[in-house]
């Protein structure tokens, strides 16, 4: 049987720089990061940069981790950063190419800008607190965890349908209360939640 990862004691080694610790943290978040970030990014190729780029970021920054604060929060963090920073070029990509078309795309420079996911992000988290707890629970484990449909089952003891469903609800429960929201809140449900 596998010992569990005490990751307070590897985030110590990797702040000397260990380099066996890192591949330990490596090795119990990357899989985790990547189902969390596929989520998003929906390109394997995508994902895969993105995961090393926060992994390099981490080592890089080694020296001044908290050891008080989770690593996987701080991880996951870094991780939603840089979708945020993918998704503000993909805005301004489909903008271009649209106009490359003869076309247009009503966003214009400060509705790119003035998109603060972070907000957003707050707004989503309200709305997900005050959902029931088994829905919350099996929501939070899809969408902020990373976890499968079929992971969840299994940690849960229910259907991969059941699951499946109170994702799918509170999916619909977050679009119905902010259905009335901007063109901001629109694309960023459009990008991130589907």
């Amino acid at each position: 049987m596998q010992e569990p990862v005490n990751t307070g004691r590897l985030v110590e080694q990797l702040k000397r720089g260990d380099a066996a610790a890192f591949d330990a943290l490596f090795e119990e978040y990357g899989q985790k990061l990547y189902g969390f970030a596929f989520r998003y990014l929906k390109s394997e190729h995508e994902t895969e940069e993105l995961v090393q780029e926060v992994f390099v970021r981490i080592w890089e920054n080694r020296k001044f981790l908290k050891t008080e604060y989770s690593f996987k929060s701080y991880l996951f963090t870094i991780a939603l950063n840089h979708i945020r920073k993918f998704f503000n070029k993909k805005a301004i990509s489909l903008r271009y190419i649209t106009e490359a078309k003869g076309g247009t795309l009503d966003l214009d420079n400060s509705t790119v800008e003035s998109i603060d996911y972070a907000s957003i992000l707050e707004q989503i988290d309200r709305i997900v607190e005050k959902l029931p707890e088994r829905k919350k629970l099996i929501f939070l484990k899809s969408r902020k965890e990373g976890k499968s449909s079929k992971e969840i089952a299994e940690e849960l003891q229910i259907t991969v349908g059941t699951v499946d469903n109170q994702v799918s609800d509170a999916l619909r429960i977050i679009r119905d209360a902010l259905k009335d929201e901007n063109l901001a809140i629109l694309l960023f449900l459009a990008l991130f939640l589907n």
